[in-house]
Formats: C-alpha cells, sequence, structure tokens
C-alpha cells in the first residue's frame, strides 16, 4: 500500500516535469530526450504522454518526430514537487503552534485550496498525516488580537498597550510595532516604545489590553525594522 502511494506520488511528478519541459520548449521534442532529463525509459516516456494525452494536456505529436504543448495551453496556478508539497505541509503544521488564532484558520483554508488545485496523487501529501510538528502549541493570547497585531504591522498604526512587565509593574504604552515573533510560549511584539524611546519586545501573555490608536507612523516600518535589525549586530559584536 506504501509502495503503491510512493509510486503515484512519483509518476504525479514526472507528468508534471513533462508538462514543464514541454512548455519551455520551441519545437518538438522526442521521448528520448525527455526521458534523458527525467532519467527514465523512453518506454515510461511514452506512458506518460498517453496519460496526460487522456486528462486532456494538448499534446501533438508522435513517436519518431516529437512533442509539443499546443499554444494556448497553460498549468493551473498552483503545480508542487512533492518536495514542495512536502514544505507545505510541514509550514502549515507549524503554524497550529503558533496560538494565533486567524493563522490557524487560514492554515486551513489554504490547505483547502491546495487540495482543490492539485492533482490527486500529490493530494495524498495533504491527507497522508506522515509530516508533524512536534511539540506544545502556544496557548491563544486572551488580551491581545494577534490579527489586530499583524494589521497594524502592515498599516503602520500605532497602539495602545495596557501592559505588565516581568516584575508587574503596570504602564501605558503607546508603541509602533515593526515585528511579531513566535515562540513556544508565547508571542512577542517588537516595536518602538514611546515611552522609553527605544526599540522593545512586548510578550503576548504581559498585555493585559491592546487598542488601535488611528495614529499612523507612515514611511517609518523599514527605519525603526532597520533600527532594531541593528542593534543585533551590536550584541553579538559585543559578545
Amino acid at each position: 500500500m506504501r509502495f503503491a502511494w510512493a509510486k503515484e506520488m512519483r509518476k504525479a511528478s514526472r507528468l508534471f516535469e513533462i508538462i514543464q519541459i514541454l512548455r519551455l520548449a520551441r519545437k518538438p521534442v522526442t521521448a528520448a530526450t525527455i526521458a534523458e532529463q527525467l532519467e527514465v525509459t523512453v518506454r515510461s516516456v511514452y506512458r506518460d504522454i498517453a496519460a496526460l494525452q487522456a486528462m486532456r494536456v494538448p499534446i501533438e505529436g508522435g513517436r519518431g518526430i516529437g512533442y509539443i504543448l499546443r499554444p494556448g495551453f497553460d498549468l493551473p496556478p498552483l503545480m508542487f514537487s512533492i518536495e514542495e508539497m512536502e514544505a507545505i505541509v510541514l509550514s502549515l503544521a507549524l503554524l497550529e503552534r503558533t496560538g494565533d488564532d486567524e493563522l490557524k484558520r487560514a492554515a486551513k483554508r489554504v490547505s483547502a485550496k491546495i487540495a482543490g488545485a492539485v492533482p490527486p496523487p500529490l493530494r495524498q501529501t495533504l491527507d497522508a498525516n506522515a509530516l508533524h510538528a512536534w511539540g506544545f502549541a502556544a496557548p491563544s493570547a486572551s488580551a491581545v488580537d494577534l490579527a489586530l497585531v499583524r494589521r497594524a504591522i502592515r498599516d503602520e498604526e500605532k497602539l495602545d498597550l495596557a501592559y505588565r512587565d516581568e516584575a508587574g509593574r503596570a504602564t501605558q504604552r503607546i508603541i509602533r510595532p515593526i515585528a511579531l515573533i513566535y515562540y513556544a510560549e508565547t508571542a512577542n511584539i517588537v516595536a518602538w516604545c514611546e515611552l522609553r524611546q527605544a526599540i522593545r519586545n512586548f510578550r503576548s501573555d504581559r498585555i493585559e489590553d491592546c487598542q488601535v490608536t488611528g495614529l499612523r507612523f507612515k514611511g517609518e516600518g523599514d527605519r525603526l525594522r532597520q533600527v532594531w535589525v541593528d542593534g543585533w549586530e551590536i550584541n553579538s559584536s559585543a559578545g
């Protein structure tokens, strides 16, 4: 059963590669040329061409003269190799550990869209349940909507935080969020803090309230991210 599934996966990947070869070709491509590129037998190429033609892929030509892909045909917008599909599956699994509910819902939608767009053999990679991202999932942040934070980063909008630091001291902060880091136990908002006049990290599990302000810092995001990155380099040199 497992061997049959792997064989189907290899075949699906090979069919995709044949279409790619024909799409890029400027003249008919012989089965021998395709076989050499894919490291398979010529007989396998003949069978694959027949399978593609049965799926109504407009391949024209024949043995001895070569094959062409009729103009106007294109691949669906989502076509992946087996390795690319595995990367997607694992990435979607990792999103389950972020504690960001909107991203987790988005991951499920992405999985459904991909499953509906790729050929059945590749679709099995999504359903096989063979790749896992192990470890504890971060709890959802109760007082801060991480989707709101991500929008504020994109829109360069200031946020008003009620924040309690490691020692338990409560402060009110106006921040300019520039990045969001997901750790196993929590998420950190990287921001320019107007109270401290410096880059600071704010743990989502220490935020007691988070509201948008309607105030913008348009055009400053890239510069502040560079300040943040420069700080890494300084700290690295100091070590």
